[in-house]
């Protein structure tokens, strides 16, 4: 089983993808400060990419403000397996050289962080299960706002 991360954990992990390169969305919803005080409060959809890797980049656009561009990343525990040894099979002459990865199951946690064009920065951290493409965690922002992570 392989390990998708999200990505923006706050921002991430977010509802991570199967290829390399790909991209998912987290959404940061206000809970507080001033974008929680609008009706109906503004959601952010932020942009996760190299949702299969344990880290990538994030990109987001604060509500009628500046482009922001961050990184998330997760720790995803992994079990490596090797394998050695002389065969004396007809299929296997020669013997076996291998490595394999697996993801451990349980759950893994994740930060985001993030700075803005206009020195605004963003941070977060989020949970997510292993091999699955969905997570929660929480954020704040330097302009007063608190978020709910959700991907």
């Amino acid at each position: 089983m392989s390990h998708r991360p999200v990505a923006l954990s706050a921002l991430a992990a977010l509802g991570l993808l199967a290829a390399c390169g790909s991209s998912n969305d987290m959404r940061l919803y206000p809970t507080a400060g001033p974008l929680a005080a609008q009706t109906p409060p503004p959601v952010i959809v932020a942009k996760a990419s190299d949702a299969s890797d344990t880290s990538g980049e994030l990109t987001f656009r604060l509500p009628d403000g500046p482009r922001c561009k961050g990184t998330w990343s997760t720790v995803a525990p992994r079990v490596t397996s090797r394998e050695r040894g002389i065969s004396l099979s007809i299929r296997d002459l020669g013997g076996r050289l291998g490595r394999t990865n697996e993801t451990v199951a349980g759950v893994n946690s994740g930060e985001i962080f993030a700075v803005c064009k206009d020195g605004t920065r963003l941070q977060g951290t989020f949970v997510m299960g292993s091999g699955t493409t969905s997570g929660n965690g929480t954020a704040t922002d330097t302009l007063g706002n608190s978020y709910k992570l959700l991907f």
